[in-house]
């Protein structure tokens, strides 16, 4: 086997062990505490669907001049988004106040997708090629073709 062959095998192999790898993206949501009903269910959709995708989520409540005096807003706030998402998420880290934040993260029950499998909850379905049978005898027969030039050569 020659080098440039050689080269080429290994590309593909690396290639092939990226698809396989998961990779776990933390997406962050930004609330205030007085926020609107409507704007929450806003909020929750996205996140829900950040975790349908396998993503984590870290969850920021954001507080200004005196409404940090009432955290309990936040923690409230953190707390339905969590209980709505239960069948979704975990709890990976609880309402923890930095500064003038309070952060929590939740992170999916099921594992992300690999890039290369098909994910249930895509839009479109794979479709089935059908292919008259003229064409795939003029396939195979390229393909036995070429098989026996690489047995000659």
């Amino acid at each position: 086997m020659d080098y440039g062959r050689y080269k080429f095998e290994e590309l593909k192999k690396e290639k092939e062990s990226r698809k396989q790898h998961n990779v776990i993206n933390i997406k962050e949501m930004k609330l205030r505490p007085k926020i609107s009903e409507h704007d929450f269910q806003t909020k929750f959709g996205s996140v829900r669907n950040f975790l349908r995708d396998g993503d984590k989520v870290k969850l920021t409540i954001m507080f200004r001049g005196r409404e940090l005096v009432h955290q309990e807003y936040g923690r409230k706030l953190l707390d339905r988004m969590a209980d709505e998402l239960k069948e979704l998420a975990i709890i990976e880290r609880n309402p923890l106040v930095e500064g003038r934040n309070m952060i929590m993260i939740l992170s999916p029950l099921n594992k992300k997708h690999a890039r290369g499998e098909q994910r249930s909850g895509d839009r479109r379905a794979p479709r089935e090629v059908t292919i008259p049978a003229e064409v795939a005898a003029v396939l195979t027969e390229e393909a036995e073709v070429a098989d026996a030039k690489d047995q000659n050569a």
